[in-house]
């Protein structure tokens, strides 16, 4: 095989259709807004398109056409094919869909381009073994085999050189892969004979591909099957005016009257001559199928093009509803932060249990008195006043615990009850929600285990701070639960000293707090350490809060993994800025692209 590789030109095009194609397939559109399964499907096919044709093509423009024979079941698209052989080399019936594996047939001096995965590289090949000119053995094992992607591959001297011909599935089969396939080998086409019939070349589903055609600028001949005889001008004149109103109106069009069969299942040989010869003229100029490959590839490339800026306006959709949905579970948990510190610091923890455990503790109203005295003599009574209480000292702390838990259990409850109701408001909010797993009580035992972790290392970090003013003996006079404890109440009584606020609300017990730790530290010494462990607080219930968060964000993943918009949008620009190398593949002089732009009279 002696592929052409493209000019030095066509390697910046290589590469942005490679690109691109990478792109549209990493495409899934997994919120479910508005459009996201055309946008799927669309993005799917346009992938296919540059795998399957476009690429294949760029790298060899001087192979042969590929001429797809599609149409709508019981058209006679397999009759049309075996008359242009002029023998049986496709099955052809009354039962539907007749063809269920697609055929392509070329001249055996051809079969180098088609033998490897060059053009349609999803599609497994089988190649037929001619036992007899009406009995192609592999074709029969091939159709008795499920295989709707496998293509057969069947050469006949009977095909010019430098054309193939390839017999499609329905395009509106019952079957759905055929569906699929039809729609796969006609987007790989160079050139379509596009075959219908006189009650129904006005039907919906063949005219939606037709637009494709328009829009790719595909090489087109259409073929009027089973005519009755009298009413050929008439249902000509017609269907050239649908066509004309679809910019299409250059089309050849073939009439093949209604005509009895063989018992071969053969149409006579003159009544597709005209067809058999513009096929034969387009094959024998190699230049002009040149052009016509220029054409329809670069027609094929703007076609995509147009397919990436609606992905690009898909993935637009796509991200704003992706940022809505993460907005509203990253603020809802950020607020419930927001409600975890502002309940530590507004004195809301030294109400109810905690207050009674520590006024109990110290014993307010004795233990102001002994800090009226000066510094030295306040230590003393402290430690006097701590000596043998250190079970009372866990009893604060079990309160604090209590407290503080069931705050950061309930403003995590309040945040995944805000995220879930903004999400609701729209359908892939809805979506996300109903895969998610059920919430169970793993929260509530990390949130315990994270409050015991920061009561520890308050003692730790206590124990540090006393260790470096040497006040050891001193700590242990006092306790060091007891001082942790005296620092836990000054981290919930205020964040930059005392406030009246929170006297009144402490029935100044923070004071005593506050006391006890400078007595025992210094009073720049108190501040540091508050800091310290307001801080470390505030990280543990944050990671708390995210792992929670996360259950919500991670279905949000496979959204913001997706190519942005703006990328797609530049690979279309390129797109569209490429040209093919002749003017008369991009202006379209010659309608027909070869001899007989018309086929009326061949």
């Amino acid at each position: 095989m002696t592929d052409t590789l493209p000019a030095a030109a066509a390697q910046p095009l290589l590469a942005t259709l490679r690109q691109t194609g990478e792109a549209l397939s990493g495409m899934s559109f997994p919120l479910a807004v508005h459009g996201a399964g055309e946008a799927r499907i669309n993005a799917t096919a346009a992938a296919a398109q540059l795998e399957d044709y476009v690429v294949p093509r760029l790298l060899s423009l001087e192979a042969p056409l590929l001429a797809v024979v599609g149409g709508s079941t019981g058209a006679g698209k397999s009759t049309l094919v075996n008359a242009l052989v002029g023998h049986p080399v496709t099955r052809s019936g009354a039962i539907r869909p007749t063809t269920r594996q697609p055929v392509l047939l070329h001249h055996p001096a051809d079969g180098h381009w088609f033998s490897d995965q060059r053009v349609l590289p999803t599609l497994s090949r089988v190649r037929a073994v001619e036992t007899g000119i009406d009995k192609p053995q592999a074709e029969q094992t091939a159709e008795n085999t499920p295989g709707a992607g496998t293509l057969l591959l069947r050469p006949d001297p009977m095909i010019p050189l430098g054309l193939a011909l390839v017999d499609a599935p329905d395009l509106d089969s019952i079957a759905d892969e055929n569906r699929r396939l039809s729609g796969q080998l006609l987007a790989a086409a160079d050139l379509w004979v596009f075959v219908t019939t006189a009650n129904r070349y006005a039907d919906a589903v063949p005219w939606k591909l037709l637009a494709d055609a328009a829009a790719r600028d595909i090489l087109l001949a259409v073929v009027l099957d089973r005519v009755p005889v009298g009413v050929e001008e008439e249902v000509r004149s017609d269907l050239h005016t649908l066509l004309a109103a679809a910019d299409l109106g250059h089309a050849p069009i073939f009439i093949v009257p209604e005509l009895p069969l063989d018992p071969a299942g053969m149409l006579p040989a003159e009544a597709v001559d005209p067809i058999r010869r513009w096929l034969r003229a387009l094959a024998a100029d190699a230049a002009g199928r040149q052009e016509i490959a220029r054409r329809t590839l670069y027609g094929a490339v703007h076609s995509v093009a147009g397919r990436v800026h609606a992905a690009a306006d898909a993935q637009d959709d796509q991200q704003a509803e992706y940022l809505r949905l993460q907005a509203a579970a990253t603020g809802a948990f950020d607020d419930a932060l927001e409600g975890i510190l502002e309940s530590t610091r507004d004195g809301t923890l030294l109400r109810g249990e905690v207050l009674a455990r520590w006024q109990d503790f110290v014993g307010t109203g004795e233990f102001m008195r002994g800090l009226e005295s000066r510094v030295g003599r306040a230590r003393d009574a402290i430690g006097s006043f701590l000596t043998g209480r250190p079970t009372r000292a866990v009893t604060v702390e079990t309160a604090i615990e209590t407290g503080l838990h069931a705050v950061i259990v309930e403003q995590a409850a309040l945040a995944a009850q805000r995220t879930e109701h903004s999400w609701r408001d729209g359908d892939a909010g809805r979506e996300l929600l109903a895969g998610l797993p059920p919430r169970g009580d793993d929260f509530s035992a990390a949130a315990a285990r994270e409050i015991r972790a920061w009561q520890k290392d308050l003692l730790e970090l206590v124990s540090a701070e006393g260790a470096n003013k040497r006040f050891t003996a001193r700590m242990l006079s006092f306790g060091v639960n007891g001082i942790a404890v005296a620092l836990m109440v000054v981290v919930f009584a205020s964040t930059a000293g005392l406030s009246g606020l929170e006297i009144g609300v402490a029935g100044g017990s923070a004071v005593v707090g506050q006391k006890l730790l400078e007595a025992v530290f210094g009073e720049d010494a108190v501040r540091r350490l508050a800091k310290s462990a307001r801080d470390n607080l505030q990280r543990r219930c944050g990671s708390l809060l995210r792992t929670e968060q996360q259950r919500y964000l991670e279905p949000l993943v496979p959204a913001a993994q997706q190519t942005p918009a703006g990328t797609l949008r530049e690979y279309a620009r390129r797109l569209e800025s490429s040209r093919p190398s002749g003017e008369q593949a991009m202006n379209g002089a010659d309608d027909g692209a070869g001899p007989a732009a018309d086929g009326r009279d061949q």
